[in-house]
């Protein structure tokens, strides 16, 4: 069978579909899998370095605003629909699956059209204007929340809530071993802020009233994944502050980027964060108690739609962006540690959400489409 995958920009979308090129693999090793992405998007890197192939074609995302990049965006749009039929018409693909990201759109809708089978994966509770669209044209959609099914009644498509797919090695870090590989005390609680891949301004800057707070304190640890961004004015600000980081024993690592997120998810204890959703599957699957902090600007707030599916069920705390500051931050942040209990029970309905089979799933939907079963 012959896989071709469309996802890309930000690791939301290219984990999953990493995942589901492994559950096809796993159950077909004789499967090819082609992706299809960006040069621009993190897709460039994490596609060859996970060992598959990758297609590129030159197209951005459309600004919420008249710009020119807009204009120039319309020619690219066209021109990548021709792309995508060259690549469609030299590789041949069984199977379609797009993950999100602007170029599933024309790679998804060029291979409905041309008759092979398609799948699309809606990974928010509510789900975007492409995928909707897409809906209308694709042979099946798998969903990572129940909430987003209304969306795609009275479709073709057949609909399916499969979970959102996560990185294959997320379950098997075990939290000792993770604490040490990174220099961390394993008898002390540890705290995960982190605002996606691209991360995030207002959570960084909350985050230095945590650093000032337990500057000098030894019972909380803190793991601050800062994004490309900010990393340079966060630690010019601890540093000119004097409060030790990413030092032996400081208990305190500051970083720009982390491409061993499952360890550092297996060594935390709560974790700060927006509300992707792969990112939100991912301490669900961990068990991980949250706070939750919605990007503001995401298209139809599905952020915020995503974190209170967790909070309704236990698993977290949400705070809007607006009302952030490093006080309130701090003091949840100190309350939960404090109460273990809470903490518990919010681990436990975390866990409750967990889809640990979510590859799987959608693997076994595309060899449905293709016409076989190699379970």
């Amino acid at each position: 069978m012959k896989v071709l995958l469309a996802g890309g920009g930000t690791g939301g979308h290219i984990y999953p579909a990493l995942s589901i090129a492994g559950a096809i693999k796993r159950r077909d090793a004789s499967a090819e899998v082609l992706f299809v992405g960006t040069l621009h998007g993190m897709e460039a890197e994490l596609v060859p370095r996970a060992g598959y192939p990758l297609k590129t074609i030159h197209l951005y995302g459309f600004q919420r605003r008249i710009s020119w990049r807009n204009i120039k965006n319309v020619f690219f749009t066209g021109k990548s629909l021709w792309d995508v039929k060259k690549i469609l018409r030299d590789f041949q693909p069984d199977v379609v699956i797009g993950t999100g990201g602007y170029v599933c759109g024309p790679v998804v809708w060029a291979a409905a059209r041309s008759g092979i089978p398609t799948l699309i994966q809606e990974q928010n509770a509510f789900p975007g204007v492409t995928n909707r669209i897409l809906g209308r044209v694709v042979d099946a959609v798998a969903l990572g929340y129940k909430e987003a099914m209304p969306k795609f009644s009275g479709h073709k498509a057949r609909v399916i809530v499969t979970g959102n797919p996560v990185r294959e090695d997320l379950l098997t870090e075990e939290r000792d071993a993770a604490c040490r590989h990174f220099g961390f005390s394993p008898d002390i609680p540890i705290v995960l802020i982190t605002g996606g891949s691209q991360g995030a301004r207002s959570i960084n800057r909350a985050a230095l009233t945590l650093h000032r707070r337990f500057a000098e304190k030894k019972d909380l640890q803190i793991f601050h994944i800062t994004g490309q961004t900010d990393y340079n004015d966060i630690i010019h600000t601890l540093s000119s502050e004097r409060i030790p980081f990413n030092e032996a024993a400081s208990g305190k690592i500051v970083l720009p980027y982390l491409h061993e997120m499952p360890k550092a998810l297996a060594a935390a204890a709560l974790v700060v964060s927006r509300a992707g959703a792969i990112g939100l599957a991912e301490l669900t699957l961990r068990g991980l108690p949250s706070i939750l902090i919605p990007y503001p600007y995401a298209s139809e707030n599905h952020q915020e739609i995503n974190a209170r599916a967790l909070e309704k069920n236990g698993a977290a705390v949400v705070i809007r962006d607006t009302e952030l500051t490093g006080e309130m931050l701090s003091e949840k942040i100190q309350a939960l540690i404090a109460d273990s209990k809470t903490l518990h029970e919010m681990a436990g309905a975390a866990a409750a959400m967990g889809r640990p089979h979510a590859a799987e799933e959608i693997a076994g939907i595309a060899f449905e489409l293709f016409g076989r079963d190699c379970s």
